[in-house]
């Protein structure tokens, strides 16, 4: 399907070409958005959009506060696996604990605040794939540091991590999600379809709640329960004892929205030591794109061990994937 831009998009994406102030490229996003058909063809066009505006609208906010100070080295990291999920959350709650933890990075972890002073990267192994985790920074009333600003935006995921070893965790937990708000990022179980807002970002998010084994935690849940109710999917683990990490990696899976799909060469066993990863709902044409670029427009039907209503039975391009379904794209 074809995105089928009007006219008048191209005039305002040549109004935003020519702009040379960060409030004059705005106002030309903001008009493009705003003639874009919001359509799944578009839906990619959509995305870099949307990304450009929040970037070019935190670029505005900037410069209304003055000469932007640079941190020290740079704080780019590549996105790696099957996706990339953050760790969020205030001082001593325990996200740098939780990262030794799930991957072979280290850290530093001590008893005091503010122990994470850039982002820390790790790699997660779960069954046959590999998920990106990164550590970033404790969040407060008074400390945000404006970089998190793009990892937010960047990220498939975010781990809202809270300390049920403190009376307080509850409300830090909440100064956060509250404090994220301010910088337009909006920690919540699934974003909406539509938004009318393209500044606004809806991240996926995992409350966990940590340190169960701590005295008093079982009363400080019921609390955390009471305030967040179903906003967001909650797990409970100990970090330091290692209680629900097993599970917890597998909810950090599903909180990326994808599926594993293992492809197959013809007159050739499949290749189930490396999935691919798609979204929920992808097609047989949609996994022939993510296989190769050029696959797609070639494709003229598979075979499909799993979902299909047989093994092997031939379906069309348009035939909805499953978890862990084995496809044999025929050209």
């Amino acid at each position: 399907m074809a995105v089928n831009l009007p006219p008048q998009y191209h005039d305002a994406e040549a109004e935003y070409k020519k702009a040379k102030t960060p409030e004059e490229k705005l106002v030309a996003l903001k008009k493009m958005w705003v003639i874009l058909p919001k359509h799944k063809a578009s839906e990619k066009v959509q995305v870099i959009l949307k990304t450009k505006i929040s970037e070019v609208s935190d670029e505005v906010e900037q410069v209304k506060a003055g000469p932007k100070k640079q941190p020290a080295g740079s704080y780019r990291i590549p996105k790696q696996g099957a996706g990339q999920i953050v760790f969020l959350g205030p001082p001593n709650a325990g996200k740098s604990r939780l990262l030794t933890r799930l991957t072979k990075a280290t850290p530093e972890v001590a008893p005091y605040p503010f122990t994470t002073r850039e982002p820390v990267p790790g790699m997660m192994d779960w069954e046959d794939i590999r998920l990106q985790l990164i550590d970033l920074p404790p969040i407060t009333a008074d400390f945000f540091e404006p970089y998190m600003s793009d990892y937010t935006r960047s990220a498939d995921a975010a781990v809202l991590m809270l300390d049920l070893g403190d009376d307080d965790g509850p409300f830090t937990v909440e100064t956060v999600v509250e404090r994220l708000k301010t910088a337009k990022r909006l920690l919540v179980d699934q974003p909406p379809e539509n938004e009318d807002d393209p500044t606004l970002f809806h991240v996926k998010t995992l409350l966990v709640c940590n340190k169960i084994d701590a005295e008093g935690a079982a009363d400080r849940l019921d609390i955390v329960r009471e305030m967040f109710g179903t906003a967001l999917p909650m797990h409970v683990i100990s970090a330091e004892r290692g209680d629900g990490l097993e599970e917890l990696k597998a909810l950090l899976f599903r909180r990326l929205g994808l599926i594993r799909v293992y492809g197959k060469q013809q007159g050739k066993p499949a290749d189930m030591t490396s999935p691919f990863t798609v979204p929920i709902g992808s097609t047989v044409t949609d996994f022939a794109e993510r296989v190769h670029a050029d696959f797609a427009e070639g494709l003229k039907a598979a075979k499909v061990w799993g979902s299909a209503a047989f093994d092997g039975q031939t379906v069309k391009r348009d035939h909805v994937l499953q978890e862990r379904d084995v496809v044999e794209l025929h050209m």
